[in-house]
This record gives C-alpha cells, sequence and structure tokens, in this order.
C-alpha cells in the first residue's frame, strides 16, 4: 500500500509538470503567434505578467533565447523556430487525442489556419470556407489571403493553396487543378486597334502592368517550339489584380493575368484572351498540408472538401 502511494503521487506530481509545461508550450506558441505578450495574454485570457513569466521559466529551463524581444517587438530566434514547430506538432497531436478519446475523432473541431493568394482566396477558398462552417460548427478558421508565400512551418498553417510549381518539401500535396497565363484585353479596344498575331506585337501597344509580389516584367511565350520573352513598357502601373482586370474591361489596353481571375469576364464578353496559341505551359494548383493521415482530423476533413470542390470547378480545369 505504501508502495501504491508513493506511486500514485509520483503520477500526479508528474502530470502537474507535464501541464506546466504544456501550458508553457501554449504560451509560447501564442506569443509567436502574435508576436507580442500583451496579444497573447488577451487571446489565452491570462495576465502579461502570466505570460512573460512562463515565457522566462521555458527558456530557462531549456537554457536558450526563443524570443528576441525590442521595443516594439517580438521575434522568435532560429532556435525558437525549430521549437515552434515541435511545439505546434506536440500540441496538435494532444488535442487530436483528446479530442479521440471523447469520440469526436469523426467530428472536426478546433481552429484551422488556412491560406491562399487574395484573389483566389476570394474568389475559390472563401465559398468553401462559409458552407464548411455550416456543416462542422465547431471548426473556426484563419485565412490569411495574401499575395506572398506563407510558410506552413514557421506561421503555423495548416492548409496552403499553391499556383505554381512545388519545392520538394514533406509537406503532402494534391493536384486540384490548373491555370493559364494569358494577355486579355476588352473585345471593344481589339475591335477598334486590331488583334494581335504575334507577342512582339505587344511591344508597341498599350499595357497594364501589375506590381505586386511574384508579378514579373518579362512575359514569356512559346513561339513554335522557342521560348520567347518581350519586355512590354506598362502605360499603367497597379498594385493589384483587379484593378488591372477592370483597366483592361474599361479598353485601355493589354493586362497580363492568370485564367481564374478573368474567367467570368471571358465568359460575360467583356475581355477577351489573345494569342493563346504562343501561351507557355499551364501553372498547377495544389493544396498543401503537414501531416498526411496523421493529420487531425479538421485538417484531413477540409483537405478532402477543398479538393471535391476545386475539382469540379470548370475555371480551374483548362
Amino acid at each position: 500500500m505504501k508502495i501504491a502511494a508513493l506511486g500514485l503521487r509520483f503520477f500526479y506530481l508528474n502530470r502537474g509538470f507535464l501541464m506546466d509545461r504544456f501550458q508553457e508550450m501554449q504560451v509560447f506558441v501564442a506569443v509567436a503567434q502574435d508576436q507580442g505578450f500583451s496579444a497573447a495574454a488577451r487571446r489565452l485570457g491570462m495576465s502579461a505578467a502570466s505570460v512573460t513569466r512562463a515565457v522566462a521559466a521555458l527558456e530557462k529551463r531549456i537554457g536558450t533565447q526563443l524570443l528576441t524581444r525590442t521595443t516594439r517587438n517580438v521575434y522568435v530566434s532560429e532556435a525558437g523556430q525549430r521549437f515552434l514547430e515541435d511545439c505546434r506538432m506536440i500540441l496538435s497531436q494532444v488535442q487530436e487525442a483528446e479530442n479521440s478519446a471523447a469520440g469526436s475523432h469523426t467530428q472536426p473541431r478546433g481552429q484551422l489556419t488556412i491560406t491562399a493568394p487574395v484573389l483566389f482566396g476570394e474568389l475559390f477558398i472563401t465559398p468553401i470556407m462559409v458552407d464548411f462552417l455550416k456543416q462542422y460548427p465547431d471548426v473556426t478558421i484563419n485565412a490569411l489571403l495574401v499575395d506572398r508565400v506563407v510558410s506552413v512551418v514557421e506561421e503555423g498553417v495548416d492548409v496552403a493553396l499553391r499556383i505554381g510549381e512545388l519545392p520538394d518539401s514533406n509537406q503532402h500535396a494534391i493536384r486540384v487543378g490548373e491555370v493559364r497565363r494569358v494577355i486579355v484585353a476588352s473585345p471593344q479596344y481589339l475591335d477598334s486597334h486590331g488583334r494581335p498575331i504575334h507577342p512582339q506585337d505587344l511591344c508597341q501597344a498599350p499595357i497594364i502592368g501589375i506590381s505586386s509580389i511574384g508579378q514579373h516584367r518579362t512575359w514569356p511565350f512559346i513561339d513554335g517550339d522557342e521560348p520567347l520573352n518581350i519586355r512590354p513598357e506598362p502605360r499603367l502601373v497597379v498594385t493589384a489584380n483587379q484593378a488591372a482586370i477592370k483597366s483592361a474591361a474599361l479598353g485601355l489596353g493589354y493586362t497580363r493575368v492568370l485564367s481564374y481571375q478573368v474567367a467570368s469576364q471571358v465568359a460575360e464578353g467583356t475581355l477577351e484572351i489573345v494569342l493563346a496559341d504562343f501561351e507557355v505551359p499551364p501553372l498547377p494548383i495544389h493544396v498543401v498540408y503537414q501531416g498526411g493521415r496523421k493529420a487531425p482530423t479538421r485538417v484531413r476533413s477540409f483537405v478532402d472538401f477543398t479538393v471535391k470542390t476545386l475539382r469540379e470547378h470548370p475555371a480551374l480545369q483548362k
């Protein structure tokens, strides 16, 4: 009995120790994600002092600095980045184990973080998120719709929509479609100025350029079997794809976008695709996520939901 009592006492002491560690991990992840102690404290329902003490205790026990503090911001150190990835994985597995034990392993619940390009997110991912949330009321979603490549690991993203070839990685990817890089102008402009028959014709034409991330001044084409690059000089440069598309539809000239971005305008007849015979090969679209079969139920469910919907969309299958 004495031995059993000592074992039970050790179990409860050890359990408290583990609970402290899990709480420290949760606090560290929140501070890293919010880039601040006060913001993390508000989200966790803790005092800023408690959050500060938890991170300090964690750094002291590990013996390395996980966060770099400035007067305005908090940044994750190089060692902290590696630890952050491990913390997210551990906390996710703990949550999944609890959900499974509670009998909810077949019902998605918890928070999802998703990223996609701005316009793709608005046109395709937003309706998917709304339908998914209606179907699964215990799920919440944080959507990062930005025109930059968001690091899945460093920014704690569960699911990412990627347009273009993927670098080699240990992340799982499912191809759901493809898009073309197209040149468009309004039919009225083309009727007045004539339709180009070769990409070189664009060098003397009014061009609407886009200066956002991922856009290049050089426009690639394929002339027969040979690559052809031209560098048109734009009359108008904008930072948003929608502004360029609107300017082209109003008759200013030509712009270069992805086919899904103008699918509705082409179908309506407000824009027309030109030089299709000179287009470079299309870009693949992938749903990227971590964990594979070990991913939480909410992640696997959202991936399946998204893959099915996007594969059925005609604008992404040509």
